[in-house]
């Protein structure tokens, strides 16, 4: 049977949009395995080297506050194009610093160069696809952004155990590729006729789509850098059998990408959202509390599989909030989520130093407060931010 969506993108290059997605994330948890390498490297502490995921992650979040409109009026392509360059020479600077001020410095220019690309991929998806395969789409994008955050510590372990230098060769080398080869002109043509308009951004269903994705993202990196501390801690591992153990997090990810675009299609991002929360407590807790290693890596990969559930969730509440600028309400929500990545250290790491294994599982208290807000009763507001969202089939692909 001909799949009429399928034949008008096949003219389109899309596949850097899910590459650009795998950047973002990938950086902002790259140093967490190497963080020992990096200060001996440069002659700095353990504790001022874990400070370039936050530097990393604040620009990009604050700087996605106004990045997706920006773009929308500036023109989408161009601003990517930019931004990717900048990026690369951002990767490269971080290789070769030679104190901890300059690659403090340059980890904060990759995330304000990230910060105008990873919005603008998903609004280019959302009006590139459309219709019934969005869900799908949305959910690809989610798993790359999973890898992105899940495979980082296994090549940056790998990397650190020869030269914590050759970490960046892999997002260098990605956004060398972009660079080359971006999403084309087609892929990232804006449809909306009139100017994106900020006041469009003010409604509750992007309201609660920020809410549930900085919540996410508060318990996602949570994980991310206490699980690191527990595996070194605990089971005396070094970076390598970190960085496979916390790659179960990516591979889980892209694992459950096909179940997130079927559940999302079918029953609409709030029950997708609830499904992953629940899924992402007892992962939570396995990680947490695990005496073996084996539940420890089995809730990472729970924890895993459970944000490209809440990723695509919030990205597709974000994009059917508004017509007009659907570049500013995906960089809000993607805003939120990182906000929630740049506050997860500073917030987790004191707790679990204090209470232990036992801070540790505080952390699943963040996805329970994230289902009580995505219940009909509990929503931003309180009512429904949105119909029920089967109305994702609404959303028209290109030229519909």
């Amino acid at each position: 049977m001909r799949d009429p969506h399928r034949e008008r993108a096949a003219g389109h290059r899309v596949w850097p949009l899910y590459v650009g997605g795998f950047l973002g994330p990938y950086g902002s948890t790259m140093v967490t395995p190497m963080v020992h390498e990096v200060a001996a490297g440069l002659h700095g502490t353990p504790q001022t080297a874990a400070a370039a995921v936050t530097v990393y992650m604040l620009p990009f979040a604050a700087l996605m506050l106004v990045s997706g409109t920006l773009a929308e009026r500036w023109g989408r392509r161009r601003v990517l194009r930019v931004a990717l360059a900048a990026f690369v020479v951002a990767t490269a600077l971080c290789a070769a610093a030679p104190t901890m001020e300059l690659f403090l410095t340059a980890r904060a220019l990759q995330g304000a160069t990230n910060a105008f690309t990873t919005p603008l991929l998903v609004a280019a998806i959302s009006d590139l696809v459309g219709g019934a395969r969005l869900a799908k789409a949305l959910s690809r994008f989610a798993a790359a952004q999973a890898a992105g955050q899940g495979l980082s510590p296994l090549f940056s372990g790998v990397g650190a155990a020869v030269d914590w230098r050759l970490a960046f060769l892999v997002p260098g080398l990605c956004g060398l590729l972009l660079v080359c080869f971006p999403p084309s002109r087609s892929a990232t043509l804006r449809t909306a006729t009139t100017r994106a308009s900020w006041r469009s951004l003010a409604n509750r269903r992007l309201a609660l789509a920020c809410a549930v994705s900085f919540l996410a993202y508060l318990a996602a990196v949570g994980l991310t850098v206490l699980a690191v501390l527990r595996l070194h801690d605990r089971f005396a591992l070094g970076p390598v059998g970190i960085g496979l153990a916390a790659s179960a997090f990516g591979a889980a990810g892209i694992a459950a990408a096909p179940l997130t675009g079927q559940l999302l299609h079918t029953r609409g991002p709030r029950l997708t959202g609830l499904v992953a929360d629940a899924v992402m407590v007892a992962g939570l807790l396995c990680a947490a509390l695990g005496a073996r290693l084996l539940l420890v890596v089995a809730g990472i990969v729970l924890v895993g599989a459970a944000v490209t559930g809440l990723r695509a969730a919030t990205n597709a509440l974000a994009v059917t909030s508004t017509s007009d600028n659907r570049g500013g309400a995906a960089s809000l929500a993607l805003s939120a989520q990182f906000f929630g990545g740049a506050a997860a250290a500073t917030l987790w790491l004191p707790v679990y130093r204090a209470l232990g294994d036992g801070g540790f599982a505080l952390v699943a208290l963040v996805p329970v407060l994230s289902a009580v807000l995505l219940t009909p009763a509990g929503s931003v507001g309180g009512r429904s931010a949105g119909p029920p969202v089967r109305d994702l089939t609404s959303v028209p692909p290109r030229g519909r």
